[in-house]
This record gives C-alpha cells, sequence and structure tokens, in this order.
C-alpha cells in the first residue's frame, strides 16, 4: 500500500508539473503572439503616417506648382499687355509725326517757263494727299493687325515714295509687319534700311532695337548686344537708347 500512495504521489506530482508547464508554454505563445501583434500595428501605424506624410508632400508641391503656374500666365498677360501698350504708343507717336511731318510737305515748285516756246516742262510731282492717304491706309492695316496686307503696303509706299519725308516711317513699320508675321530675317532686312538709309531719322533708332530683338530670337546674343550698344554710341539721347540699356544689364 505503502509503494502505491507513493506511485500514486508521483503521478500527482508530474501532472503538476506537466500542467503548470502547459500553462507556461500558452502564456509564452499569447506573449509572443500579443508582441507580434504590437509590432505589426506600430509598422502599420509608421506606414500609415508615411504615406499621410507624403501625400502632405504632394499636396504642398501641387499647391507650389499651381501658385507658379498661375504667376507665369500673369506675367505672360503682363508681357503681352506690355508689348501691346508699347505697340501701341508707336502708333500714337507715328500719327502725331505724321500730322507734324505733313505740314512740312509742300508740292513742289512749279516748274520754270521755257523762254524759247513759252511752254512748262511735263509735270512730275507727286500729290501730297495721295501720299499721305496711302500712308495712312497702310498704317491702318498694321493697326488691324492685317500684317501682311500691311508689309505689301508699307512696301509699295516707299517704292512709289522713295524720297517722302515719311519714307523712313514706312520702312520701319515695313519691318514691323514682317516681325509680326514671325519672319525676323525679313525684318532685319527692311529695318536695315532704316539703319543705313535712313540713319538720321529718328526711327533709326527704334529700326536698331528691332534689329536686336530679331536677332535675339534668333538666338544671336551678340549680334543682338552689338546693335544695343550701337543705339548707345550713335543715339544716346534717344528714348530706344534707355530701352537699350535696360536690355544689356539684363544680359
Amino acid at each position: 500500500m505503502r509503494l502505491l500512495r507513493i506511485a500514486a504521489l508521483l503521478m500527482a506530482g508530474l501532472a503538476a508539473t506537466a500542467a503548470r508547464a502547459g500553462m507556461f508554454d500558452d502564456d509564452e505563445a499569447r506573449r509572443q503572439i500579443a508582441d507580434h501583434r504590437i509590432k505589426t500595428e506600430a509598422r502599420f501605424d509608421q506606414q500609415a503616417k508615411a504615406q499621410l506624410d507624403l501625400a502632405s508632400q504632394i499636396q504642398r508641391q501641387s499647391e507650389e506648382i499651381a501658385r507658379l503656374r498661375g504667376q507665369i500666365e500673369t506675367l505672360n498677360y503682363e508681357l503681352e499687355t506690355a508689348k501691346k501698350r508699347q505697340q501701341d504708343f508707336y502708333l500714337d507717336l507715328d500719327t502725331r509725326l505724321r500730322k507734324v511731318e505733313s505740314g512740312a510737305l509742300t508740292p513742289a515748285p512749279m516748274a520754270a517757263v521755257n523762254p524759247e516756246n513759252g511752254q512748262k516742262p511735263a509735270a512730275t510731282s507727286i500729290d501730297p494727299a495721295r501720299e499721305s492717304q496711302d500712308y495712312e491706309a497702310a498704317l491702318n492695316q498694321f493697326k488691324a493687325a492685317k500684317y501682311k496686307e500691311a508689309a505689301a503696303a508699307f512696301g509699295a509706299f516707299v517704292l512709289k515714295y522713295p524720297d517722302s519725308q515719311l519714307a523712313p516711317n514706312a520702312q520701319y513699320w515695313l519691318g514691323n509687319a514682317w516681325y509680326a508675321q514671325r519672319d525676323c530675317k525679313k525684318a532685319i532686312e527692311a529695318q536695315g534700311i532704316v539703319t543705313t538709309k535712313y540713319v538720321d531719322s529718328p526711327k533709326a533708332a527704334d529700326a536698331w532695337l528691332a534689329i536686336a530683338t530679331c536677332q535675339q530670337e534668333m538666338n544671336n546674343p551678340l549680334g543682338a548686344k552689338r546693335s544695343l550698344e550701337t543705339i548707345i554710341a550713335k543715339y544716346p539721347t534717344a528714348p530706344a537708347a534707355e530701352a537699350a540699356q535696360q536690355r544689356l544689364k539684363k544680359k
């Protein structure tokens, strides 16, 4: 009986030990699971935060791009407005100068009578009124943005009235008409006539400025620089000289 009791006690002890070991294993497993869940949730939280930060960064960049695009559109509008305002200024100034110059246009003097036969030689004078009308018609074509027609009209004018006081102006606007058609080569050719044939004309400095603009657009910065320097050297008091100085400062 004693042996049986001892055996029973040993078996009970072993069972209790096994039960405690099983409970320990279950607790360890639960602890590991809990730790794994905590670490996984922490990684998820970290990834979610990183995604939120990235989304915020993308949003800020999108807003910055939108702001810059708005600034670019505003600058483009202001540039176009400035170009239009400058063109209107030159047109108005040209009209005013034409009115002043037209007052200085006088008909050619009457031919003297030939004392031998009492007859006058054939008249070759130009009608100032017709000349002014032709110039005005060409200028109106330019004002209406009909640049192709304006180029043809100004070209016809300088051929018909090569010695007219309005010829330098017509030649200058001929160059502008070509430039408006994005033909810088012909624009430079036309303005080159102003700078050589009409070197003392008030339009000469403006012609050099127009040439510099075309040279810059034709990727010829050195030529543009020389043209701007020519304006300052030859026409230091002309309004175009101030514009030339401003452009040179930006280079």
